[in-house]
């Protein structure tokens, strides 16, 4: 039998980066152009801590499969 071919694993965190990166564009701008009253520390942990924490979970989830 030929081999079956191998998709890549990591295939859907690299979609993941692209939707979470849009995402904080988005979310950013809105922050931005509304004039958003919040602490500029919880604009940050919105902005990056967050998403960094999702997408390294989801990356060593997939890294994980065999």
């Amino acid at each position: 039998m030929a081999q079956a071919a191998r998709r890549n694993r990591l295939l859907p965190w690299y979609i993941g980066i692209a939707v979470v990166v849009v995402a904080v564009i988005w979310v950013g701008y809105k922050m931005f152009a509304g004039g958003c009253a919040a602490p500029t520390a919880v604009e940050l942990i919105v902005l990056i801590v967050i998403p960094v924490v999702y997408l390294a979970l989801m990356y060593l989830t997939f890294a994980s499969q065999e």
